[in-house]
């Protein structure tokens, strides 16, 4: 089957990071390709009133139109709701009649239909294949297959409705696909990692990177990457750097990233006495990401629970040592010390020990960019499109 006469359909939570990179990556099989992107209008008054909560959910950070390829097109669909779990439960009708009224409103043709997250966009797409009779491909990516089915009975059926309706599921990790085992699907199942782009994500010089980003050159720099949000376990990076900098004193961290911590951070941060070795950056563009990863001299994720984190596959594809927690689908990837140092999430010791460590070791920065090649998009993106292939 080929694919250059069709056309595909997909349905994003945001059309930036990785949802856009995977689209970018696999929409060039296709003749034409058109991405939805959920959108709440009530974000925006952070242009106005500078809520860190919103920085995340604004549409200019929501939809990064840089690099997008020639054969697609990217639509908002505003929604407006609360973001309290009531308005959550029923963003999935308010989704899909969004998506759909943009599919009239813009005469948008598609053979084939692709969700990222299973709720709420996987749940407009379960609607779409029923209205268009079409297939249906979900991505289960992380939150939305680990915890949102087993919070109630009533998320259960809504995701089971998803994953059951899906032609095709699509799984980031082996712990996801545990995940999806203890629930009733039938819908065959299969894991294909996050990749990252080894045209963006490659190795440059430190130096370079750093004056650029107007970061010291005369210091050992961390960097972490994620939205200021309980699960990606920053409190406990915080803690680590206060054990850390007792016996390395030139070391600063930088947290890239925006939300609703942000406040909550920066305080434990000044307790602590930490300001000059800890410093929330705040949000930057998937652009400026390599930039950051390149300054630094090792790469940490502290986070309580994942998918498969996209920051990681291109932390390894900078060349960089990634240090992280035990979660998700991080264990199947950093299979060896030789590409980080792995310790139990919520472990603020066993962070620092580990930071202290990969700061002391001689990484071979080669061997880690060549172990990276597996997991490009292009390599992914094969496999997505093996996928359409056998639907279409």
């Amino acid at each position: 089957m080929n694919l250059s006469d069709k056309k595909a359909l997909f349905l994003l939570q945001s059309y930036n990071n990785f949802q856009k990179e995977s689209v970018n990556s696999t929409c060039g099989y296709f003749k034409e390709s058109t991405a939805l992107v959920r959108s709440n209008p009530i974000s925006e008054i952070y242009k106005y009133v500078r809520v860190p909560f919103l920085a995340t959910f604004k549409l200019d950070y929501k939809i990064d139109l840089t690099n997008i390829p020639s054969n697609l097109k990217v639509y908002p669909t505003p929604i407006f709701y609360a973001p309290i779990d009531s308005q959550y439960k029923k963003l999935g009708d308010k989704h899909f009649d969004a998506a759909d009224k943009s599919i009239k409103d813009n005469k948008i043709k598609f053979d084939i239909v692709h969700s990222h997250f299973t709720w709420s966009s996987g749940y407009a797409g379960a609607k779409i294949k029923e209205k268009y009779d079409v297939p249906f491909v979900i991505t289960g990516h992380g939150y939305d297959i680990y915890d949102l089915p087993f919070k109630s009975a009533e998320w259960t059926e809504k995701i089971e409705y998803v994953l059951n309706t899906a032609d095709s599921i699509i799984t980031v990790s082996k712990s996801n696909l545990a995940c999806i085992q203890k629930l009733n699907v039938r819908t065959p199942v299969q894991i294909l990692p996050n990749g990252y782009r080894n045209d963006q994500f490659y190795q440059m010089d430190m130096e370079k990177c750093r004056s650029t980003l107007g970061l010291p050159l005369d210091k050992e720099i961390i960097v972490a990457v994620g939205n200021l949000l309980k699960i990606k376990g920053h409190r406990y990076l915080i803690e680590a750097m206060a054990e850390v900098v007792k016996h390395r004193s030139n070391v600063v961290c930088f947290i890239v990233g925006g939300g609703a911590l942000e406040k909550k951070l920066n305080e434990q941060i000044r307790k602590a006495g930490l300001q000059d070795h800890v410093k929330l950056v705040g949000s930057k563009l998937h652009g400026e990401i390599p930039l950051w990863m390149n300054a630094c001299d090792i790469f940490v994720l502290p986070s309580l629970n994942e998918g498969n984190p996209t920051v990681m596959f291109e932390c390894l594809g900078c060349g960089k040592p990634f240090v992280g927690t035990r979660v998700g689908g991080v264990p199947e990837i950093i299979i060896s010390e030789d590409y980080g140092l792995l310790t139990d999430p919520g472990n603020s010791t066993g962070l620092a020990e580990n930071i202290l460590s990969a700061l002391d070791k001689k990484w071979d920065k080669i061997k880690i960019k060549e172990y990276s090649a597996q997991f490009t998009w292009a390599e992914i993106a094969k496999n997505i499109a093996k996928i359409y292939e056998d639907l279409l």
